[in-house]
């Protein structure tokens, strides 16, 4: 594999914005992160000798109140 500099690593990101958008890559990143997190997690679950995995953390929902849609409307 061949070695990246920081020009080539700069050019990379420029390109990625361009074909994605500015909040494709934000969320790319931040779903890379938290797919690490959780590996790291499992491994570190798995190396201290722990019989099952921590169970994934769902998202809390959305109360109505922090939803940004208007009101239903039945």
């Amino acid at each position: 594999m061949p070695n990246l500099g920081g020009w080539e690593w700069v050019i990379l990101a420029v390109v990625a914005l361009v074909l994605f958008g500015g909040a494709k890559v934000a969320s790319l990143g931040k779903n890379a992160g938290k797919a690490i997190r959780e590996f790291k997690e499992e491994t570190q679950a798995i190396k201290s000798g722990d019989s099952e995995p921590a169970a994934p953390q769902a998202p809390a929902p959305a109360s109505p109140a922090e939803s940004d849609e208007g009101p239903s409307q039945s």
